[in-house]
């Protein structure tokens, strides 16, 4: 009587069969390409398998439905994985249409330099750190330097507090000049001067390709911002 092989010895034939190397540093063979198992190779592998099975002790029905339940999961996967990373791609479309959106528009951004809306006005934010005394913001020329336009709001809470200049004069809309701002509050240590916000024009949109896929908006006066750092838009 024939000699059965060992089941080592077996799985070594049947690589062989296929033309599967299983030598370390090996180069992946041809037919499988990048060296993965594809549909056609997995059904040609359980083939070969009830092929050169033992006779005398054949492979349980379980274990082929174990191969298969895997080889399906693992397909599932890879399905999932080239469909997530289409929808990735179709929404960094749609992400990029969404900020286009805002051409034309303002967005809040940190900063002392403003410019008169299509309505000829200034908005803008402050965050109190804490409760003030006193709250005063002064316009000027960012140009030459001359002083514009004050506004005193007086004793404020913490927190976000809004202001505006809604009476620009039309001469100093006809000159063009950016505005220069300047926010003093004494909050309990005396006068200090303090970051604003402004609304400012989104002048165009990019995408960006890296890792975040953030979407940038180029705003005048202050260059390209993240759209994940803008928080309001008007």
């Amino acid at each position: 009587m024939a000699t059965i092989d060992s089941n080592n010895a077996a799985q070594q034939a049947l690589f062989d069969k296929l033309g599967i190397s299983t030598t370390s540093g090996s180069k992946p063979n041809a037919k499988l390409g990048n060296g993965n198992l594809g549909q056609d190779e997995f059904l040609k592998l359980m083939t070969t398998q009830l092929q050169n099975q033992d006779p005398f002790a054949p492979m349980e029905n379980g274990d082929f439905i174990a191969q298969m339940a895997q080889f399906s999961s693992v397909t599932g996967i890879r399905e999932i994985s080239t469909g997530i990373t289409a929808l990735a791609d179709e929404m960094k479309k749609m992400r990029v249409a969404t900020a286009s959106n805002l051409l034309g528009h303002s967005v809040l951004v940190p900063g002392t330099t403003a410019r008169p809306d299509d309505k000829g006005e200034i908005h803008g934010v402050i965050d109190l750190p804490a409760a003030s005394s006193t709250t005063r913001i002064s316009f000027s020329d960012k140009v030459t330097g001359e002083l514009l336009h004050e506004v005193d709001l007086g004793s404020q809470p913490s927190g976000l507090v809004g202001f505006s200049w809604a009476t620009i004069p039309p001469e100093v809309l006809a000159k063009g000049n950016p505005i220069q701002l300047e926010v003093t509050a004494n909050t309990g240590g005396g006068q200090q001067v303090l970051q604003p916000s402004v609304f400012a024009k989104v002048l165009a949109t990019s995408a960006v390709a890296d890792r975040t896929n953030d979407i940038m908006l180029d705003v005048q006066d202050y260059g390209e911002i993240a759209t994940s750092n803008i928080t309001k838009f008007r």
